[in-house]
């Protein structure tokens, strides 16, 4: 297997070079927004044949940190698309934050590579034509999240499903009332009891959005109406997902919260190897226990399981992008953590019904969501 990394300084990129290391995995693309040192870092210990930085003046640094290697150093789009498509590539990991991820994603599967995908967003904007293209090129298209990874391994033996249990940690704000939640501060919504994530994604952990931008995700990975899905909070993250199949049987995924496991099983499957993540011990678990989500404490899933209803529109992208910038703003401390959903909920009630059928129109509703999300920033401040 060799491997292409999209996303390598991140989270689950950092997390992927280990799984990589372990696996003894050849490593022929590194690709990064704007992290030249440490993607410099992560060249000279895997020696690709390629590294890219989105950013170009990042890229001209990174150009320069490793002139002294066979490493060629390319930039912006051109090269993410580069990375995602190279020859000696056989799988792509996809996990670069937001909409930046979905061309090289698409690029990725053109070129009928394996997909292991961590970028949520790229299926939350365009998961009707990711799906149509993976299965038109015949490419594998493997979940890297926790929980679809959990959900795709409980659909192995087959049988009619009657609805899938997506499970939500609840985040660091999970018993928090509605008063607490207006004075919540960047610090406070990083500070995740279970899992180490980037700031977008622990955010959006916090305000529970980033269950329902994989709700969306759910519904093109296994091709499930909005209505099969039932969102679950588990606060203790062991079961990792489940299945309820239509007998009433239900079969779950148990294990540790390390997304090395995932991360491992996308590029290995269907083989399952020795992982660097600790083994799971039920005798020292504690007890297990699940509730349903409060929608009006935790109106973001709510915001993204209605806009999921919304096939052939680009009401998806729209949400994502808003609050993409919104949560920028959250972390620039810009505005409070209730005005994710608000300005969110706002620029998608203006821009709500957009068509969404092709790139083209996924890209002009993306675009015309930061502006609208901008504009009401600027009028904040």
């Amino acid at each position: 297997m060799a491997l292409s990394i999209l996303g390598a300084t991140g989270s689950i990129g950092r997390q992927t070079l280990d799984v990589a290391a372990h696996l003894g995995t050849e490593v022929c693309a590194l690709a990064a927004g704007r992290r030249a040192r440490e993607l410099e870092e992560a060249a000279r210990r895997f020696r690709p044949r390629l590294a890219v930085l989105y950013d170009e003046a990042a890229a001209a640094e990174l150009k320069i940190r490793l002139a002294d290697t066979e490493t060629k150093v390319l930039s912006g789009m051109g090269g993410l698309l580069e990375a995602a498509s190279m020859e000696e590539a056989d799988t792509v990991l996809a996990a670069m934050s937001g909409a930046v991820g979905l061309r090289p994603a698409l690029r990725a599967l053109e070129a009928g590579k394996k997909l292991a995908l961590a970028n949520k967003e790229t299926l939350v904007c365009a998961g009707q034509l990711v799906t149509a293209l993976a299965k038109e090129k015949n490419a594998p298209l493997l979940p890297v999240d926790s929980e679809h990874s959990a959900i795709f391994q409980c659909l192995q033996g087959g049988g009619e499903v009657r609805r899938i249990l997506l499970t939500a940690s609840g985040g660091p704000f999970r018993t928090w009332s509605r008063e607490q939640l207006r004075t919540a501060t960047k610090e406070d919504a990083l500070r995740h009891p279970n899992w180490s994530m980037g700031p977008k994604i622990t955010v959006d952990s916090a305000t529970l959005m980033n269950k329902g931008l994989e709700f969306i995700e759910a519904m093109w990975l296994f091709g499930l109406s909005p209505e099969k899905i039932t969102v679950l909070v588990h606060p203790q993250s062991v079961v990792h997902s489940a299945v309820e199949f239509a007998d009433g049987a239900v079969i779950a995924q148990l294990g540790t919260p390390d997304m090395r496991l995932p991360i491992q099983l996308a590029l290995t499957w269907p083989e399952r190897k020795p992982s660097p993540a600790p083994a799971l011990d039920l005798t020292k678990t504690s007890p297990l226990s699940f509730e349903e989500p409060d929608l009006e404490r935790f109106p973001c899933l709510k915001l993204a399981m209605e806009c999921a209803r919304h096939a052939g529109t680009a009401d998806c992208a729209v949400m994502n992008a808003a609050n993409e910038e919104a949560v920028g703003a959250f972390l620039r401390g810009q505005i409070g953590f209730m005005q994710i959903y608000s300005l969110t909920a706002e620029a998608l009630e203006k821009l709500s019904g957009l068509p969404g059928g092709s790139l083209e129109e996924i890209v002009a509703a993306d675009e015309a969501a930061r502006r609208q999300l901008k504009a009401c920033l600027s009028s904040i401040s």
